[in-house]
């Protein structure tokens, strides 16, 4: 990767024009990057236009190689590998190895083998068996039916405690974050953390900063209180996860409880949070629950105009990520090429 990750140069762009193909830059990265060591991405939801068209992009690009899960005579797009789950030679392999890591959990063969007629499932254990090394689904299947085969399949990554997701928002405001960039999360699975929970999420999120950005996170623990200024629920909860993620990762510049405005504009935080290292310069934000966090990324999105690559779950042992049910055939490749970079860094 880069040692300048940011979505923007570092010259300053005056139109729109030009400010969105800077914005591009942090998905030209990882496709650059993806490109390099071209990983097998399975893509479940075959039946969906958009999973087509961007499918026939990155085989146009080369940005991975795809597996498609449906039927063969329903999908024509050269250079890509179509499955059919319920007539592949690896079903039955496939549903004795399902069988065999939930049999504790009561599943039997005849219901493995039914099980495997699911795409997401079949697909998840393509990844598992070493068949695949990625999956990207939910442009038309819901977050907890991707989620789910993979916590029972691929299990959670070694040390975590919790999956979380997150996006990486790309703006033309290259005063905020780096140049522009900034990493939003819990922003699509978690929706009330608790303290403890928030701590883990803001602790991922400043791994998966360093990993996909390689420069050093400053995390905000965002609240409708900067430093105690407000009471209420929220506003403890978010200085205990402050307090637990500072325990649990000292070498972390991780500050909160912090209003949005004190963590990203440096005159707002002179006067609300002066002394604090993360204020007015933060690059990862980390909203106090789901509601604060969808409704936060959607807005910028729209409103702002920004790119939203995401959501990507950090914790999973394998890569599997989730698409929003918004997602566009553009939003598909970027996923795609996020999940192949890594992929290549779980190597």
């Amino acid at each position: 990767m880069p040692a300048n990750g940011s979505c923007r140069g570092r010259k300053r762009h005056t139109t729109r024009q030009e400010g969105a193909a800077s914005m591009s830059e942090f998905l030209d990265r990882m496709k650059t990057a993806a490109k390099a060591d071209r990983k097998k991405i399975v893509l479940p939801e075959g039946e969906d236009p958009r999973t087509i068209a961007a499918a026939r992009q990155i085989v146009d690009e080369g940005i991975a190689d795809l597996v498609i899960l449906s039927d063969p005579a329903k999908i024509d797009v050269p250079g890509v590998t179509v499955i059919d789950p319920r007539t592949s030679e690896k079903h039955d392999e496939y549903a004795a190895a399902f069988a065999e890591l939930r049999k504790k959990k009561g599943v039997t063969l005849p219901e493995a083998m039914e099980q495997m007629n699911d795409a997401t499932y079949f697909g998840t254990m393509m990844v598992k068996m070493g068949d695949a090394d990625g999956l990207v689904s939910g442009a038309c299947h819901s977050t907890a039916n991707t989620l789910r085969p993979a916590l029972q399949i691929l299990k959670t990554a070694p040390g975590t405690k919790l999956v979380s997701a997150f996006f990486i928002m790309c703006t033309d405001k290259a005063e905020f974050g780096e140049n522009g960039t900034l990493l939003f999360a819990d922003c699509g699975l978690n929706i009330n953390p608790t303290a403890d929970e928030l701590s883990e999420i803001a602790i991922a999120s400043a791994g998966s900063w360093k990993k996909y950005m390689s420069s050093e996170p400053k995390v905000a623990m965002l609240s409708f209180s900067t430093m105690g200024s407000a009471k209420g629920d929220v506003p403890t909860k978010v200085q205990e996860a402050t307090a637990l993620a500072h325990e649990k990762a000292p070498e972390l510049a991780v500050d909160g409880d912090l209003q949005l405005d004190a963590a990203l504009v440096p005159s707002v935080a002179e006067l609300k949070a002066p002394g604090s290292t993360v204020a007015g310069h933060a690059n990862v934000l980390v909203f106090p629950d789901l509601e604060a966090g969808n409704i936060g990324y959607k807005l910028v999105q729209r409103f702002a105009g920004a790119e939203a690559y995401g959501p990507v779950l950090q914790g999973i042992a394998k890569p599997v990520n989730d698409l929003s049910r918004g997602c566009s055939a553009e939003d598909i490749v970027g996923v795609v090429a996020i999940t192949a970079v890594q992929a290549q860094m779980a190597e």
